[in-house]
């Protein structure tokens, strides 16, 4: 303990944690000489490492030397060099990033400290006792017993600066922190100031000879002993007091910060709550590894600091903190429940079976529940990613549960966020036509990281993680969920497609019908009956007027050709004729043919394209057709290539022409969205696009083999 802080117990290890305002700097070029800004981290890192290394020589050297209760000096220094590594290294590491931070300059500062105080401990004892004469005896005792209270300044001072390295900005809360730290330093200004002989007499022990005469009193104030014990015991009540209002301040804050800010404060809660239960330790096994254990407080703030200022993986403390805080209580509750077992056992039995019996106890009733407790913990911190099969059980459930596609996409959602214990997940899932449907569970907080969602080899989708720290198990095991999610949403998506699609074959039929109804009643059977009544006519008119009876018979023979033309655009509009008569290919030609003029040509090929179903000719004629006109009407073109080819039961048509293309603000108009339609009615995809190479491209794939079922069923 430091000769600073007689009679009181510091609380040590509780840090805090900012979030910088000020200017990060510019990463430095490559081969450029170092700035001030990295030589000085650098500096201070080597210059405790070294303050440490040499406190853990003289300690080894000092080893064996038997010290005065009454000396000050502790055996070994080491703890307190340490302390000061495992502050001054992450302080110099925010120091680098942020150099105008001032978090970063106090824990860099307070780093420093720490490990100087241990060195001059180490080098106070090997200079009095173990090498007397040796030089600097008297200044080293006198930094470590007078500036030992100043290792106290740290805590206050980091707790006020959080999170952005200033005072509260509030007139009040900005008087109560400057008085707080004033509490704080009034402590080590009152043990730098007091002789020696008011210290020693106030705690009732005499220095021992070999260092009484040293000059001890560099700096003190010779007042009269009755001046400086009020002074001193002032001091030593101010100190608890001044840790009030820090702790009241950040309070405070967080109250009243946003998401990200309330984040770094729970970083500091985190650290607090690690080194409480770290620095109890001692009460409750033995006192041996205070001193390590006091390092490993330190160091955990430390780098609890360094995550919230930086803001490295800053959300990450929403599930660090309450696996913590559920880790820690079943631990305790553990040992005590363990101990209580032992103790009743004890009394109850007698020493000398008490141990057979507990251990009976334990194995066979307290060992089963304290398992299923801790998996049940282990559950609530982790989620059900230790329990595959109960994800996907669960999961199927879900799914059998939810009445449609979206449904079933918030199922996936939920689940996937409450096996992993994300914040925030959300499943985007591409519909045919180029929608999207989107779904989301949680709030985002962090950073979003983006997976695919793949059916049957080809990506329908992402999903987006917020705060995923996954490793290759669970990468594999959130595969197999939405692998199994995907298939689902899939096949729901199809059934209500088909269900549409049905639906949609029927309207068509009963609108096909009633065209035909209305053709047959209003053109048709008019013009018949028209037929009918001029023949009449014309055989009323043949003995008195064979004229007029001609020219009656000549009209009539006009309307049946005009009823022939009609009923031929009747069967044209069923099936264009020409497919029965010339084939798809010929009559592709044939009306290449017709399009074809002296500033366009038309080529037609095909690679044997025969035998195809009777809807695949008529909407590859269609298509054809349509692409074609665009090409006379907007491409301005000098050459249009058609192909018609088969691959693996597919009829792929494309249209190519070397036009202007198609610009970005061209709209798609009725004849593009028809040639998309008559390919989805058949399963199949039509792609426009412009090559590199210019012109436009017309692509369309219309399967064959489920036609030809269908066709073959019927």
């Amino acid at each position: 303990m430091p000769r600073g802080c007689p009679g009181t117990r510091c609380p040590w290890g509780k840090g805090t944690q900012t979030r910088h305002n000020a200017a990060v700097t510019k990463e430095r070029p490559a081969g450029a000489p170092p700035t001030s800004t990295t030589r000085l981290p650098v500096s201070v890192v080597v210059s405790v490492i070294a303050l440490t290394a040499g406190t853990v020589l003289l300690d080894v050297g000092n080893g064996g030397v038997t010290v005065p209760s009454n000396a000050g000096l502790d055996n070994v220094s080491w703890p307190f060099a340490l302390a000061g590594l495992v502050q001054a290294v992450p302080g110099a590491l925010l120091l680098r990033r942020l150099p105008r931070h001032p978090v970063a300059w106090v824990l860099t500062a307070s780093g420093v400290q720490w490990a100087l105080n241990g060195f001059l401990g180490a080098w106070a004892l090997h200079a009095i006792y173990v090498s007397p004469g040796a030089p600097g005896a008297a200044a080293a005792y006198w930094f470590y017993s007078r500036f030992g209270a100043a290792l106290l300044m740290g805590l206050p001072l980091l707790i006020l600066l959080f999170p952005d390295g200033r005072l509260p900005s509030t007139r009040g809360w900005r008087w109560l922190s400057v008085a707080s730290l004033g509490l704080t330093a009034l402590l080590p200004a009152v043990w730098v100031c007091a002789p020696m002989a008011a210290l020693t007499r106030y705690e009732a022990a005499p220095l021992p000879a070999e260092i009484s005469r040293l000059g001890l009193d560099l700096l003190s104030i010779p007042l009269p002993y009755e001046v400086w014990l009020p002074l001193i015991e002032v001091a030593q009540a101010a100190v608890p007091v001044g840790l009030v209002v820090p702790f009241a301040v950040m309070v405070r804050r967080y109250r009243a910060a946003d998401p990200e800010r309330r984040a770094q404060i729970r970083w500091l809660t985190w650290a607090a709550l690690v080194d409480m239960a770290v620095l109890l330790l001692p009460f409750v096994t033995s006192p041996e590894p205070a001193s390590l254990l006091l390092c490993v407080a330190l160091g955990l703030t430390s780098g609890a600091v360094v995550v919230a200022v930086g803001k490295y993986r800053l959300y990450e403390i929403d599930r660090l903190l309450p696996g913590t805080f559920l880790y820690g209580t079943l631990a305790v509750l553990v040992v005590v429940i363990d101990v209580v077992v032992f103790a009743v056992a004890g009394r109850v039995l007698g020493e000398r079976d008490s141990a057979l019996v507990a251990l009976a106890v334990v194995a066979m009733v307290y060992a089963p529940v304290r398992d299923r407790v801790w998996r049940v913990v282990r559950r609530l911190v982790r989620g059900m990613r230790d329990d595959p099969y109960a994800m996907v059980s669960t999961l199927a459930q879900r799914l059998e549960s939810a009445e449609g596609p979206d449904e079933q996409l918030l199922a996936l959602a939920g689940m996937v966020a409450e096996a992993f214990r994300l914040p925030y997940v959300r499943v985007e899932i591409d519909r045919p036509g180029g929608a999207c449907s989107v779904v989301e569970y949680g709030s985002a907080r962090g950073a979003p990281v983006s997976l695919p969602v793949s059916y049957r080899g080809e990506v329908v989708g992402r999903l987006v993680l917020c705060r995923a720290e996954l490793t290759e198990r669970d990468q594999r095991l959130l595969g197999d969920l939405v692998r199994q999610a995907a298939a689902a949403a899939r096949a729901g998506e199809l059934s209500a497609d088909l269900r549409r699609i049905r639906a949609q074959l029927v309207l068509g039929r009963e609108e096909e019908r009633r065209r035909l109804r209305r053709d047959l009643h209003d053109g048709l059977g008019p013009s018949l009956g028209a037929v009918a009544l001029r023949i009449e006519a014309a055989r009323n008119l043949a003995a008195s007027a064979p004229g007029e009876s001609d020219r009656i018979l000549e009209q009539t023979a006009a309307d049946v050709t005009a009823v022939l033309g009609e009923v031929r655009r009747l069967v044209h509009d069923l099936r264009p004729a020409v497919l029965d008569e010339l084939g798809l290919v010929r009559a592709v030609r044939q009306q290449a043919d017709r399009l074809r003029s002296g500033s366009l040509r038309v080529v037609v090929s095909d690679d044997g394209v025969e035998g195809l179903p009777a809807a695949v000719e008529v909407a590859a004629y269609r298509i054809v057709s349509e692409a074609l006109a665009n090409v006379v009407r907007h491409a301005g073109a000098s050459r249009c290539d058609v192909t018609l080819v088969v691959r693996g039961g597919v009829l792929e048509v494309l249209v190519r022409d070397d036009g202007r293309g198609i610009g970005a603000d061209v709209v798609a108009g009725v004849g593009m969205l028809s040639l998309r339609e008559r390919t989805a009615e058949l399963g199949g995809d039509c792609e426009v696009s412009c090559p590199p190479e210019g012109g436009t491209l017309v692509h369309a794939r219309l399967p064959m083999e489920q036609i030809m079922e269908v066709s073959g069923a019927g």
